[in-house]
């Protein structure tokens, strides 16, 4: 998808506003409609179809939205039900005029004739619109001498906080690498509050960001906060929004918009690092709908720390996980890499050098310290920890994918449930397979890094071979009779 500004007239932004909120209630008949008659019988969609085009021809405002921008009303309806059923998205509802994005898809991009103007300025149709301008800031597949090769397969006139945009659907001809082919090596992702990315890269554990809003702009979005909330007090119920109310309400959308698309930018530029430099990439799987579910309770059980965990909600939230996962996964495709999704339990609470898994290991939020006697890892920071254990997970379940790895893999198992107790109470012994066959071993870690040259075996190109999985972190065997290991760097927090 390319996204570009669009410049109108005061005209067409007056009918791209009344096309817009035409778009939006139809979908809210079609939703009175499809729950009418749900359970009992849906309509079929060549019913809707002829209902929407006998309404287009009686209704005078539903004849501003052109019949094709219709049509994909009904269609995006449709698919909305069909996500509910399967899992993936929540039931549709009813769109707000107040809260609602306005968009307009146009299906076909042949009836836009775009033509460029020069190498900054676009001019596009629009159906009952005329001809617009765009801001050509991104190239679009087919169109000058040095742009990618592929088509435009439609678009879709969308209304945000700082003005109007056509985003375009783009197929590009691109020659995709074969899977795992990046010869990156394996790395494993803790995504937080305190520190957004920790990393298992010793160069660079952290990936930090500052505040998305300078403190003057943080200090603008309070008090229009204040503003708007004195204003609602003094509206009367029932009756319309005022102007100045929606000024006000204009005004935050565009300070937030600003905060939505400095945290976009930071997501889609380190998400292309991170793809670009590592060929496996682990991150948790993280429930975030659970985890930033209100603690308000109910009126018999009213719950306790509300107001925390608001606050708790709201970083979580502004730091946008889902999102980062999802770019890293289509980066990753588009280079030959692969992310893998691992369970949570106990990556924070297991030692990425001996296995332990234990409550007393956190210290406090961010050290980890861990309290197995003939182990002594740390202190270190928290987070660095569970990217280590993360990165370990991620190995063994690309390399024993049907879960054999829980009767190798230090720690938690790769099915997430936590090692047998007798596992867990004393240090790790392993009679070391096709080498010396009597002698007795206790390992610190359960991975080291591939290297990317070798590509003999069938991981090998950046997963290390089975026997070197129990290797040290700082390739020492410490045998069970041997001196005990140096230790490790203090806690840079």
């Amino acid at each position: 998808m390319v996204k570009l500004r669009l410049y109108l007239t005061p005209e067409q932004e007056r009918i791209l506003t009344g096309q817009g909120h035409s778009a939006r209630a139809l979908w809210n008949l079609l939703h009175q409609w499809f729950s009418f008659h749900a359970p009992q019988r849906w309509p079929s969609i060549t019913e809707a179809d002829e209902v929407i085009r006998q309404a287009r021809r009686e209704i005078e405002w539903l004849s501003l939205l052109p019949a094709q921008a219709c049509q994909q009303v009904l269609k995006q309806y449709v698919r909305a039900w069909q996500a509910a059923r399967r899992g993936a998205s929540r039931r549709p509802h009813f769109h707000s005029r107040a809260r609602t994005r306005l968009s307009i898809d146009v299906p076909q991009a042949g009836a836009m004739k775009i033509a460029l103007l020069n190498r900054r300025w676009g001019e596009a149709n629009l159906a009952l619109v005329g001809r617009v301008r765009f801001r050509y800031s991104r190239d679009l597949p087919g169109f000058g001498g040095q742009a990618p090769a592929g088509r435009l397969t439609g678009a879709r006139v969308v209304r945000e906080s700082d003005g109007w945009y056509l985003a375009f659907r783009c197929a590009f001809q691109r020659e995709t690498p074969a899977p795992r082919s990046h010869p990156g090596p394996a790395v494993g992702l803790d995504r937080g509050v305190a520190v957004p990315i920790a990393t298992s890269a010793p160069d660079k554990p952290y990936v930090t960001h500052g505040p998305w809003l300078h403190p003057k702009e943080t200090e603008r979005l309070r008090r229009l906060e204040r503003k708007a909330a004195r204003q609602r007090r003094s509206a009367q119920r029932g009756r319309p929004t005022s102007k100045r109310l929606q000024r006000t309400y204009a005004q935050l959308a565009e300070v937030r918009g600003r905060e939505k698309r400095r945290r976009a930018d930071w997501h889609h530029k380190v998400t292309t690092e991170l793809a670009e430099q590592f060929g496996l990439i682990g991150a948790e799987e993280l429930n975030v709908r659970a985890m930033t579910a209100s603690a308000r309770g109910s009126v018999d059980r009213p719950g306790r720390g509300v107001a925390q965990k608001t606050g708790l909600n709201r970083a979580i939230l502004g730091e946008g996980w889902s999102r980062v996962l999802a770019m890293l996964e289509y980066k990753a495709v588009e280079r030959g890499g692969v992310v893998v999704r691992v369970p949570a339990r106990n990556t924070s609470l297991r030692c990425s050098a001996c296995g332990e898994v234990d409550a007393k290991n956190r210290k406090s939020q961010a050290v980890f310290e861990c309290t197995n006697p003939e182990c002594g890892y740390g202190p270190v920071n928290a987070d660095v920890n569970s990217a280590y254990n993360i990165k370990t997970d991620a190995v063994h379940a690309i390399e024993w994918p049907h879960g054999t790895a829980s009767l190798t893999a230090l720690g938690s198992r790769v099915d997430g449930r936590s090692a047998p107790a007798w596992r867990r109470r004393r240090p790790r012994r392993w009679l070391w397979p096709n080498r010396q066959p009597n002698r007795v071993v206790t390992v610190r870690m359960t991975m080291r890094e591939g290297s990317p040259e070798d590509s003999s075996g069938r991981l090998h190109n950046y997963f290390p071979a089975k026997e070197d999985l129990f290797m040290d972190r700082s390739q020492e065997l410490v045998d069970r009779q041997g001196s005990r290991p140096p230790p490790t760097t203090r806690c840079p927090v």
